[in-house]
């Protein structure tokens, strides 16, 4: 049985594209057939997964507004087994006022989508950084919503508003939508604000909260740029191994625990790299031990100096998770 994930935040800059191609691409690499759609109008999602937007000839635009093309005929392969993708283009910005005459305007998505479904276990949907009409059909369309939260200072602004927003479509659209859980991003072990907003930000959702913390990363930053998910770009990086670790949990919460579907070749070690740290200060001993037990000339020394140069200081804490 198919289920269909919208990733929404109505704020944009939350890591909500990047959530959304690399959740798809650890999915599709676990064994799960998945389909990425993109229903922003820029078009991230898009181009993050190595298709060309200007080059895309039908897109989910002519699959909402035209009759002469369905979902379907949308459909790409991407570079990665398993996972396939609906393209946007910037056509789809124009959507929302074509949008509003038409009746039923907030299920022509869930209508669409239903000629596919079966066909994948994942659809994971990338919504606009709004709460306008397509934001609305990608929750109406959806069997749940996950929320990405950036560990910055106005990171809780608007959460109110959007989690009304999905009661409002639960009680009048969608009775089957939940809150699939909140994804604390780019995270920044080294400030103080970073672990408070992560210790409101599970306050407030509690065990919808993913353990699992997806710190700041230049390889994640980059790898949009060379159109490739963060598996592609750089496996080995700190940002691949949280989205890895990420998936991992979010198959165990579909399998009611079970470990399965991610590669259990995966150590302990791996894991250990994205967990928050304790403290800041437990952050900067272990940054010494780690500094001290690495010989200078290693390739893994020279990938953290890469990592750590642009990203600020080069004594930056590892993760280890709560």
């Amino acid at each position: 049985m198919s289920k269909v994930i919208t990733i929404c935040n109505q704020k944009g800059g939350t890591g909500k594209t990047t959530t959304a191609i690399n959740l798809a691409a650890y999915l599709a690499d676990a064994g799960e057939p998945t389909l990425l759609l993109d229903i922003d109008p820029q078009s991230n999602a898009t181009s993050g997964i190595g298709i060309d937007k200007t080059s895309v000839k039908i897109s989910i635009y002519e699959a909402l507004l035209s009759s002469h093309h369905s979902v379907r005929d949308t459909i790409l392969k991407t570079q990665i087994k398993n996972l396939d993708l609906v393209p946007s283009r910037f056509d789809l910005s124009g959507a929302e006022i074509e949008l509003v005459g038409i009746s039923k305007r907030e299920y022509v998505l869930k209508v669409a989508i239903e000629l596919i479904k079966d066909a994948y276990k994942y659809i994971i949907i990338d919504s606009p950084p709004s709460l306008g009409l397509l934001t609305v059909n990608a929750m109406t369309a959806a069997d749940s919503v996950m929320v990405p939260i950036q560990c910055e200072y106005y990171a809780l602004e608007g959460l109110t508003q959007l989690l009304n927003i999905i009661k409002l479509i639960k009680s009048n659209l969608n009775c089957n939508l939940e809150i699939e859980g909140a994804v604390l991003t780019m995270a920044d072990f080294r400030t103080s604000l970073c672990h408070q907003v992560i210790k409101e930000a599970r306050d407030f959702f509690k065990d919808k909260a993913y353990q699992t913390v997806i710190p700041r990363s230049v390889r994640l930053s980059e790898a949009p740029g060379f159109g490739k998910p963060i598996m592609l770009h750089d496996r080995t990086s700190k940002g691949a191994i949280a989205y890895q670790e990420l998936t991992r949990e979010f198959l165990q919460r579909q399998r009611g625990g079970q470990s399965q579907g991610i590669r259990e070749s995966e150590s302990q070690e791996d894991k250990d790299r994205v967990r928050e740290p304790e403290s800041q200060e437990e952050s900067k001993n272990q940054s010494v031990k780690e500094s001290r037990g690495k010989e200078p000339n290693s390739q893994e020394a020279e990938k953290d100096r890469r990592e750590a140069g642009d990203e600020g200081k080069a004594g930056q804490a590892r993760e280890v998770t709560l």
